[in-house]
């Protein structure tokens, strides 16, 4: 299956799980929130475009931050959860594509917090050069598991499960310890349009009881796209092995990679065709 099938294959599995998405998957740590305020240089009442909002967990820290935000979800599903979510707050959620969307004014501040990497390659740079202001920017972010010197082994551990059911990890990949998840920078840069002004990295952690922890599983969409039997088998021996410790439950490490770009006021994306270079 070609990349870009293979990608939108992908992404459409979350709206399937979207009140587990809310349920399970945790919030972003409030320094990043506050950072990304000070480097792009935002006011109270400013208007944002978020781009894939999910149910709204990156989306409620910045609205009660004093900020207007228009969201733009693929997922149906995932909209309308996060509709309930953000009611009482200035927030205004389109469900849509973000590719196909035309932004009806220009925002301070487009930003994407998991879901900057489900959006066409040939197209996401030129859409929020075109929705911004100028001097607005760019931020994109992601949650990944990283893995502490004195972490919980469990995740090495349950690797047998992975590898035995053909859903191991690719040959030559390491499990990333915090600070070392990698960025985006390169790409922003080549993309002509944004100017990548800061690049910080955050880790934290949570505690998952054995059914917690499969729910967030559940959200991914790698399990999501698994074959039922896989499933089954996974999370059966999950449980058991978390029965079997004291307190039954897992540490999870989570890190994310906060980019913040500056709109040029030059190049390529005022003349370019935002469609240029879509394939198929």
């Amino acid at each position: 299956m070609p990349p870009e099938d293979e990608r939108e294959r992908l992404r459409q599995t979350f709206d399937r799980a979207a009140g587990r998405y809310d349920r399970a998957r945790p919030g972003y740590p409030d320094a990043l929130f506050d950072d990304l305020i000070a480097l792009a240089d935002l006011t109270p009442g400013d208007h944002l475009l978020e781009v894939g909002c999910g149910t709204g967990q990156a989306t409620r820290p910045l609205a009660r931050r004093g900020f207007r935000i228009t969201c733009i979800e693929l997922g149906a599903g995932l909209a309308a959860a996060a509709r309930q979510n953000l009611a009482g707050f200035p927030v205004e959620v389109v469900q849509g594509q973000f590719e196909d969307w035309p932004p009806p004014e220009p925002y301070g501040l487009v930003y994407a917090a998991t879901a900057w990497h489900w959006i066409d390659p040939a197209l996401r740079y030129p859409r929020a050069w075109q929705a911004l202001r100028p001097g607005g920017h760019l931020a994109i972010w992601k949650q990944e598991h990283v893995f502490p010197e004195g972490g919980d082994p469990f995740f090495v551990e349950i690797q047998d499960v992975y590898d035995e059911i053909g859903e191991g990890m690719p040959p030559g990949s390491r499990r990333l310890r915090p600070g070392e998840l990698p960025d985006d920078r390169a790409e922003i840069e080549a993309s002509g349009l944004f100017e990548v002004i800061a690049v910080r990295h955050y880790d934290w952690e949570r505690v998952y009881q054995a059914e917690e922890y499969i729910e967030l599983l559940s959200t991914f969409s790698g399990h999501l796209a698994m074959a039922d039997w896989k499933r089954k088998r996974l999370y059966g021996e999950i449980r058991r092995r978390l029965a079997l410790r004291p307190d039954h439950s897992v540490r999870r490490h989570w890190g994310a990679v906060l980019q913040v770009a500056r709109r040029r006021e030059h190049g390529v994306a005022s003349t370019a065709d935002p469609a240029a270079g879509r394939s198929g």
